[in-house]
């Protein structure tokens, strides 16, 4: 991590992640970018959805390939770089005949080294393969939900699933909430974890950080006027003043369940997420 000497307030508690030695390249490969619009937290008829999202720098897309469909053959890995998109790093990834794609990297993975996407490759980081393959106890990240259906989960700087078991067509994973999930074993998962494993220690340290990253300010209910939140009005300093924690427009957020009853993967959790994040 990278802090900074307290000559300003902000500076005085700011941290963030160190590029020097890790990046190797300050641009992207043009080929496998493209502009996109942002939503800024907006539906289709312009309304706000999300609240708290707007401006920000203006970036560019980088087109990560996530459906890993180059499967037996080699590659290479040939840059290490910055997306403004994801907490991850990323690479330019060479093929063997000449391809170029952008990948997830794992942590551990330098320029030079080589990745295989097959269902024989080296159980190294970087690799992918299906998990029948993999044994108990391994990290994995960019898993599919259903076969060929492209990477879904543990795609976050850091993040892993564990391989917990494997038996009668079916493999366990511990998930990074902690949830364990049935999955076929026929996916095809990438060996690893994903790189930048400091990114949730950083301290963003002003406001307007976060503005260059597309956050809007967050004003609270509290100092809102009645009409404008459930939370709002009164002289002073106000307690909440309702039964249970609401948003700006009346929906419980403390202690209701939102999960469907009904929704399809009930079945395929073995075990509940805990309260906290696994360690």
């Amino acid at each position: 991590m990278k802090k900074f000497k307290p000559t300003t307030p902000s500076n005085r508690h700011t941290a963030i992640v160190s590029y020097r030695g890790v990046l190797t390249t300050n641009e992207p490969l043009k080929p496998l970018t493209t502009g996109f619009r942002r939503g800024s937290g907006r539906n289709a008829f312009g309304r706000i959805t999300t609240r708290h999202k707007g401006g920000g720098h203006k970036r560019s897309y980088r087109e990560i390939d996530f459906r890993f469909e180059k499967i037996g053959i080699p590659s290479k890995v040939e840059t290490i770089e910055y997306d403004p998109n994801r907490s991850g790093f990323i690479g330019v990834i060479c093929y063997a005949d000449g391809e170029r794609r952008y990948n997830l990297l794992p942590q551990g993975v330098k320029v030079g080294d080589s990745i295989l996407i097959a269902e024989d490759a080296p159980l190294k980081p970087g690799n992918r393969t299906i998990l029948r393959k993999v044994p108990v106890g391994t990290f994995v990240y960019n898993i599919e939900l259903q076969p060929n259906g492209g990477a879904r989960i543990a795609r976050s700087a850091g993040n892993y699933a564990e391989v917990v078991a494997n038996d009668r067509g079916q493999s366990h994973l511990k998930m990074p909430s902690g949830e364990i999930r049935e999955v076929s074993e026929n996916i095809w998962a990438s060996i690893g974890a994903v790189s930048n494993e400091e990114y949730k220690h950083r301290n963003i340290g002003k406001a307007g950080r976060n503005r260059w990253l597309g956050i809007r300010p967050t004003v609270r209910g509290t100092a809102m006027n009645p009409v404008d939140h459930p939370y709002g009005g009164g002289e002073g300093r106000q307690g909440r003043g309702t039964k249970r924690p609401k948003t700006a427009y009346g929906k419980v957020t403390g202690g209701r369940k939102t999960r469907s009853p009904k929704k399809y993967s009930n079945k395929l959790i073995v075990s509940r997420r805990k309260n906290k994040r696994a360690k």
